[in-house]
Order: C-alpha cells, then sequence, then structure tokens
C-alpha cells in the first residue's frame, strides 16, 4: 500500500535524498526543503533565501548532519540538527544546478547546470578547482563509489562523459544517439522524433557500472574499464522519457521513473554477469529470444541486437504522475521507494522483500 507524505510542502517536490541515518530530505518549488522523520511527518523545514526552486540535496557522508542544496545558481550548506538559515553558500555556477554529487571521501562537491557546466568545489579550500563541460544542459553529474577523482555526466546534448579531476577534458564520451541503434531504420521515427536527451545517471555500489534514463524511454547501462566505459545492456519498460534512475545498495538492482507516471524496477545483475562471462553466447540467446520477448499488443517490434530481450521488470508501480525524483530508504525495518512528482506530496512504497 501507498503512503503519502503531505503537509511538508506547499509546491511541487522537486528532489529527494536520505542520509546514512535514515534522515529523509526533500526540496521543492520556490525554495522550500523539508526534512522528514520516519513516520513521515515533517520534522523540520525552512523556506531557501531568494525562493529559488531546490532542485538538488546531498548529504555529507562522514558528518550525515550536513546537508547540501543547490536552488537557483547557489548552493547551501545546511546542519539539519537546527535548519536554519545556510552555514554558508557557494556561488560557482552561472546558470541554475540540476544536479549535486559528493564523493566518498567529502573532499570535493560536483554541480552541473544549465549552461553545460560542471563546477568542481574544493570543499577543503571552498575554491573550484575544475570546470568540466557538456555542450547544452548537463541534467545528472555522479562521482563513483571508492574513486573520489573520478566521475560520469550526461546532459541535454545526448553525450555521457566520463571524467577525472586531474583533467579538465572527458576521458570518453558517448552519443547514446550512436549507442545500439545500429537496427533502428531512419524510416521507424523513434530517434528522429524522439532523440535520446540524457536526463538521469546512477552509478551501483561498485563504482564500475553505472545506468542512464533518457527521452527516448531507454535505460542504458554501462560498464566502465580503466579510461572508457563500454555500452553493456539497454531495455525499454517506458513508453515516454526517462527522468530518473537509481542503483539501489544492493549490487545491481536499478529503479527507474517515467514522464509516463511509472516506477519499474530491474535486475540487472544476470545480464552484466552474463556480457563478462561470454559476450558472444550471450547475444546468441538474446537474437533467439528476441521474437518472444517484443512481441507486444499482438505487434512484432524489432529488438536490435543491443537490446536486452531478456531484461523485464521485476516490479511495476503505476504511480500515475510524471516522476521528478526517485528515492529509497530503510523504514521501520523494510526497503520503501520514496517517489517525488508534481505534486506537493512524497509518495512511499514498500518493496517486496
Amino acid at each position: 500500500m501507498a503512503v503519502r507524505w503531505s503537509s511538508g510542502h506547499s509546491c511541487p517536490v522537486l528532489c529527494l535524498n536520505v542520509s546514512a541515518e535514515g534522515l529523509v530530505v526533500s526540496g521543492g518549488e520556490r525554495g522550500e526543503l523539508t526534512l522528514w522523520d520516519g513516520g513521515g511527518s515533517p520534522a523540520a523545514q525552512l523556506r531557501l533565501p531568494g525562493q529559488d526552486d531546490v532542485t538538488s540535496a546531498v548529504f555529507s557522508t562522514h558528518r550525515p548532519s550536513t546537508l547540501y542544496a543547490s536552488h537557483g545558481e547557489t548552493i547551501s550548506v545546511l546542519d539539519t540538527r537546527s535548519l536554519q538559515e545556510p552555514l554558508e553558500r557557494f556561488h560557482v555556477n552561472e546558470e541554475e544546478i540540476n544536479c549535486l554529487s559528493l564523493n566518498d571521501t567529502d573532499g570535493f562537491l560536483a554541480a552541473a547546470d544549465d549552461s553545460g557546466a560542471i563546477k568542481i568545489v574544493d570543499l577543503e579550500s571552498k575554491k573550484v578547482t575544475r570546470s568540466l563541460r557538456h555542450s547544452n544542459i548537463c541534467s545528472s553529474v555522479a562521482f563513483r563509489p571508492q574513486r573520489p577523482q573520478s566521475l560520469v555526466s550526461c546532459g541535454l546534448d545526448m553525450q555521457v562523459m566520463l571524467w577525472n579531476l586531474q583533467k579538465a577534458r572527458p576521458l570518453w564520451t558517448t552519443n547514446l544517439q550512436e549507442c545500439g541503434t545500429e537496427e533502428e531504420s531512419p524510416h521507424s521515427g523513434g530517434q528522429l522524433f524522439n532523440p535520446p536527451l540524457a536526463h538521469s545517471l546512477s552509478v551501483a555500489s561498485c563504482g564500475n557500472i553505472f545506468g542512464c534514463g533518457a527521452q527516448d524511454g531507454k535505460v542504458r547501462i554501462f560498464r566502465v574499464t580503466g579510461v572508457k566505459f563500454e555500452h553493456e545492456l539497454e531495455f525499454q519498460g517506458h513508453s515516454l522519457g526517462v527522468s530518473q534512475v537509481l542503483f539501489m545498495p544492493e549490487a545491481y538492482w536499478l529503479l527507474s521513473g517515467g514522464n509516463d507516471g511509472k516506477v519499474l524496477l530491474w535486475d540487472v545483475g544476470s545480464e552484466v554477469g552474463k556480457q563478462q562471462k561470454s559476450p558472444a553466447k550471450s547475444l546468441q540467446r538474446r537474437k533467439a529470444q528476441a521474437p518472444a520477448a517484443s512481441r507486444k499488443n499482438g505487434k512484432l517490434n524489432k529488438v536490435s541486437s543491443s537490446e536486452q530481450a531478456g531484461v523485464v521488470p521485476k516490479l511495476a508501480i503505476e504511480h500515475g504522475e510524471k516522476v521528478n525524483w526517485l528515492s529509497c530508504a530503510e523504514i521501520k525495518g523494510s526497503r520503501r521507494v520514496l517517489v517525488a512528482d508534481q505534486s506537493s506530496s512524497v509518495t512511499v512504497y514498500p518493496l517486496p522483500e
């Protein structure tokens, strides 16, 4: 049964996060920021100065009471034990920030914005040490677990990039339009009218596997090998753009949320493993499976060799509203999915054990 956490916001909720201690934060339009207790009651509320939309919030790993929240072009540093005026502010981005990411050591904070820039703030010196760039809006950035100098990013330029903080240029770049669409005919229209603008990224806890959700309704999985990454897997469960992807703490369970109002849970571990063991056999198996698995509404939809016909969602939640953000929390001893949408509530769904 879904539970709605209400009375924390008067405007749509745009982002969510959960601290290492299980504290949930939600950020909304017009500067609204709310901390929730495990029972779904607001524990503290704040309206950030300037009333710009709160687009991203991340907790410090080593100091869980420290919270970084982006609103407009500003990053505010807050103390959750006493949610009041920001302790300090960083104004390093020139346009609205879309996503924040903090590395494992709490040493660097990345802020991706509408200009395509990713500003890297050294939290000790409190200065920008790197400015990385996409050619269009940078929608998502994520440091890789266990690799504090390495991060991945994606944007509305359809590019997915791998970076190292020692270099200002990306180590590796992939254009999603050229990724896994070899067999798509120019007349199918899929790519032409629905280009794979990249909206969201999430890196698995191993640090080497990451997922990307795009406007064409597909989720793509990549594996980092040294200074590059390879396209491992792609699958489609959403009829509209994928607004959010989130790897759960377990190895390779991935949540995806879409503009179609669906929240899907995927287990990509077995497919990722197969690719590693025997790519050739795996490809043959998928080709053999494709016609059956891609039969939809009585019509046979062509599945390209790079699409995994074997990947089907383990759980489908018909949320009904466009998904703005997904998070995952342990509440009262069981795992829950938290969903933010166009409403002023947070919806909480239980996950089967």
